[in-house]
């Protein structure tokens, strides 16, 4: 019987990596001994209360934090320390703000979903550069609309990555003046370079694309030209960052989580997050994570 069962989680193994996807790894316990959450840090203003889902959270290397909320005013900026500095957002410029990140120069990406569109904004918050046409869906195989577009990644060169996926199954790549270069996935389903609903993406030191193919449980792994390479099985229902030594952190919003992985294998978990749908990192270390569900934000520091 003991030869049987081994013999069968060989064959399980082998069968796995033929598929392109690696056998899942025995569930890691959530510790958070590394670590100290602190879920009220940010000092919220009696007269100015989330009111809808605090959607995403990004430092703005200017030692400021941007909240993303989804509702008005839109941008709700603290610093580090929690105290409230100030608030934006044009009432007619979102219908669903979804996801904030900061690129290297300081310019702030946003996604509306049901908006279907991709923001540039400079530091004053004026529109640089829109991606998509508001209001209107696009399919897979278009090269200039979305249906409701979830991330944003940005190279050093300044190329973008557009995690199409509510509606569509790709990542669509532009220069950084948004010609459009070409589609990433683009086939709905489980099978080895297929995406089912991609929900973040982010770009390895070697060029790779990593996308957080979220109902399928697992983290796609694209080379730098879109081909398929390999799965990584790790939930990805959240938010996704990388590093410069390519360590990855990838929230998930149903186990409530971020894991921290290298290179396909999981370091460490950071459990007890209510729903994480986006998170950050500053230059100290400090991670930023927005619990969607809870309208709350949390700050999470390696523990001294």
């Amino acid at each position: 019987m003991k030869t049987l069962i081994l013999t069968l989680c060989a064959v399980i193994v082998l069968v796995s990596l033929a598929l392109g996807q690696a056998p899942a790894p025995a569930p890691a316990a959530a510790t958070n001994e590394k670590y100290v959450v602190n879920k009220t840090w940010a000092q919220v203003p009696a007269d100015l209360p989330w009111n809808s889902s605090t959607s995403n959270i990004a430092p703005d290397g200017k030692g400021n934090v941007v909240v993303f909320v989804r509702a008005m005013p839109f941008f709700r900026s603290f610093t580090t320390d929690g105290k409230f500095v100030r608030s934006w957002g044009d009432a007619n410029l979102f219908t669903q703000p979804h996801s904030l990140m900061f690129d290297r120069d300081g310019f702030m990406w946003t996604t509306d979903t049901t908006g279907h569109v991709v923001y540039k904004f400079d530091p004053n918050g004026k529109v640089l550069l829109t991606l998509g046409k508001k209001d209107t869906a696009g399919d897979n195989a278009s090269k200039d609309l979305f249906n409701q577009p979830n991330a944003v990644a940005i190279t050093p060169n300044g190329d973008i990555y557009v995690s199409d996926g509510y509606v569509n199954s790709r990542v669509v790549h532009f220069n950084k003046d948004g010609k459009f270069i070409r589609i990433i996935g683009g086939t709905k389903g489980s099978e080895p370079g297929q995406l089912q609903l991609p929900h973040g993406v982010v770009i390895d030191s070697a060029g790779r694309i990593l996308i957080g193919d979220s109902d399928n449980k697992r983290i796609a792994v694209f080379d730098k030209d879109g081909k398929f390479v390999e799965n990584w099985p790790f939930a990805s229902r959240g938010g996704m960052l990388i590093t410069a030594d390519d360590t990855l952190y990838v929230s998930d919003v149903n186990a409530g989580s971020i894991s921290i992985l290298k290179n396909g294998k999981l370091l460490d978990t950071i459990g007890g997050l209510g729903r994480p749908h986006g998170i950050a990192l500053d230059k100290d270390g400090t991670i930023y994570a927005a619990d969607s569900m809870n309208r709350a934000v949390m700050k999470i520091t390696p523990r001294k």
